[in-house]
């Protein structure tokens, strides 16, 4: 009790301790979400806010031409009317001003029967030429619209029309406007995931380039020092034997410094046999691993050899990283199980636990920067071993399978080698 008190008074003094430099990857994931939303937030409701005031605009203006146009075609319906109802020393120049005054509203006229009698603002049709569109036409408008009558008692002829193509062009903006701000925002966000790559990809490379130089000096210095040993004690055998096990600590490391600086390189691969890498592993997994914990491994000396084009070195780090995830997962006890087979030239390796297993939700997130289930976690193991599958060996690395307080099966798809090429 005294000690949590003392906890929290220390908290109070230095609050900065329990939130700085924390490795909670729930901490890292909100801190990063909370950076990412608002701008992305913030663009969305700019843009349907630009998109719905361009459609309210464009339909109070196009509704206000409709009204216009409507008044246009019942003025030129009465001065037709006029024209023919009208005597004739009436004033007809005011009338065929009104009636040539149209240039843009499509206006067709018919008898009783239907029968066009004109046309106006068809530009492109001919009425003794194209006596079909003209049908066509006057059965859709008859359908679609409620004709003007024009006539007297003897007889009565129907004036049909069409909105005029500016309305129709109004209608149809705000729709052009959606598509070239989607494309705009699609172009953008393009850029912006190029960038992001691009940049992700120069931070990967010179980490790993870094983590390598800085690995070498001390590497050739302990070299050194260990070939020290040997020659100024080369009679005390415990001392030899320490030598030995630190020479093979130190060949570890220069293996460790040779992976990282073949990130941002393009690997040479090489034709292996997948069941030849799972046996030494295997091997050295075993040795490393609790007695609890037991394994299951095809056969390393298979009569029928599965063959995938691989760099080994980084391949052999995809498989040590997905084992030593393995284990953590399990807590010291369960079962490991590898199995590989060839389905349709792809060669595909599985790599099960019974540990702990994975949300469903987070069969992708396993694979970002920065995710870690662990308390001291980097969360870069899985990333860079999706990185090596993908972009060095042309393959994918993804979760088959996980049942959560099960388990979870890895696997990663390769091209398969034809034997006989």
């Amino acid at each position: 009790m005294v000690g949590k008190v003392a906890e929290a008074k220390d908290v109070k003094k230095n609050p900065l301790r329990t939130c700085c430099c924390s490795n909670d990857p729930i901490n890292m994931k909100k801190s990063n979400l909370y950076e990412r939303l608002p701008w992305r937030y913030g663009l969305v409701i700019i843009s349907l806010m630009v998109i719905a005031a361009s459609l309210l605009y464009t339909s109070s203006v196009a509704y206000r031409l409709q009204i216009n146009e409507q008044k246009d075609v019942a003025l030129w319906a009465e001065a037709q009317q006029r024209m023919i109802t009208a005597p004739s020393d009436a004033d007809v120049e005011l009338n065929l001003a009104i009636i040539e005054s149209n240039t843009e509203i499509p206006l067709l006229l018919t008898d009783e029967h239907y029968r066009l009698i004109d046309a106006v603002n068809y530009p492109n049709h001919d009425i003794e030429r194209d006596t079909a569109f003209f049908r066509h036409e006057i059965a859709y408008l008859r359908e679609n619209t409620e004709p003007i009558v024009v006539g007297d008692a003897n007889y009565s002829n129907y004036l049909f029309y069409r909105q005029s193509l500016l309305i129709t062009s109004l209608e149809w903006f705000p729709y052009v406007q959606l598509g070239i701000l989607g494309l705009l925002m699609l172009l953008a966000y393009l850029t912006f995931s190029f960038n992001r790559r691009a940049e992700q990809e120069r931070v990967w490379v010179g980490m790993a380039k870094e983590t390598a130089h800085q690995l070498g000096t001390p590497l050739t210095s302990l070299i050194g020092w260990i070939e020290n040993l040997k020659a100024f004690y080369p009679e005390d055998e415990t001392l030899l034997s320490i030598a030995d096990e630190m020479n093979t600590d130190v060949e570890l490391l220069r293996l460790v410094a040779d992976r990282f600086s073949k990130i941002g390189t393009r690997p040479e691969l090489e034709v292996v046999n997948v069941y030849d890498h799972l046996a030494r592993h295997l091997a050295y997994i075993r040795q490393r691993a609790s007695r609890k914990i037991t394994f299951d491994f095809p056969d390393g000396n298979q009569s029928h050899p599965i063959l995938a084009k691989v760099n080994p070195l980084l391949f052999d780090w995809v498989v040590e990283n997905l084992l030593k995830n393995a284990l953590d997962a399990m807590g010291g006890s369960g079962n490991i199980t590898a199995t590989v087979e060839e389905l349709e030239r792809y060669v595909y390796l599985k790599i099960s636990d019974t540990g702990k297993g994975i949300p469903k939700n987070k069969f992708k997130t396993v694979f970002q920067p920065g995710y870690s289930t662990k308390k001291r976690g980097w969360g870069l193991g899985l990333s860079l071993c999706k990185r090596i599958i993908e972009n060095y060996h042309s393959g994918k690395i993804f979760v088959a399978k996980s049942v959560e307080g099960e388990g979870t099966t890895f696997c990663i798809q390769l091209p398969a080698v034809d034997e006989t090429a």
